[in-house]
């Protein structure tokens, strides 16, 4: 496991293109993205190489989260890869934190999805850990799941 990487890994009843549609189209992404009772209001996706991303979370208390970012490699149907280390159009963000990569791998008609987060230094991961990124992102997996069954 490379350095500073946390790593959540499901098998999903669904084929990898259904998987990978809710992680690239907005109105899915909306609907399982931020843990409940978290909301998330805005999604806006330009899925290409280069493109940037920005994903709010909103909590129980009305605060945003906003969550920059642009989409550094995609594979349709496989895998995606993006980072925080730019906002916009190669705009270097302010505190790089993570960079993700995800996979959708096929498997018995099955997805194994990997989420590989990597992050810029050791407090960085071990800060995202003690955030609850076990927990959290495996709650997203199980609502990400949910939702791909009624796809």
């Amino acid at each position: 496991m490379p350095l500073h990487e946390l790593v959540l890994t499901r098998l999903i009843d669904a084929p990898p293109e259904k998987v990978y549609r809710c992680w690239t189209e907005p109105e899915l992404l909306k609907q399982w993205f931020a843990p409940k009772p978290y909301t998330t209001p805005v999604a806006e996706l330009d899925v290409r190489p280069g493109g940037s991303a920005l994903i709010v979370m909103r909590g129980p208390d009305g605060k945003d989260l906003p969550n920059p970012g642009v989409y550094l490699e995609v594979v349709p149907g496989r895998r995606l890869v993006s980072t925080d280390a730019y906002v916009k159009a190669w705009e270097p963000s302010a505190k790089p934190f993570i960079t993700i990569v995800l996979t959708f791998d096929p498997e018995n008609g099955k997805t194994r999805y990997t989420a590989r987060v990597r992050h810029w230094s050791a407090a960085d991961c071990e800060a995202h850990e003690k955030m609850g990124f076990h927990q959290g992102w495996g709650q997203c997996a199980d609502q990400l799941e949910q939702l791909v069954a009624t796809l």
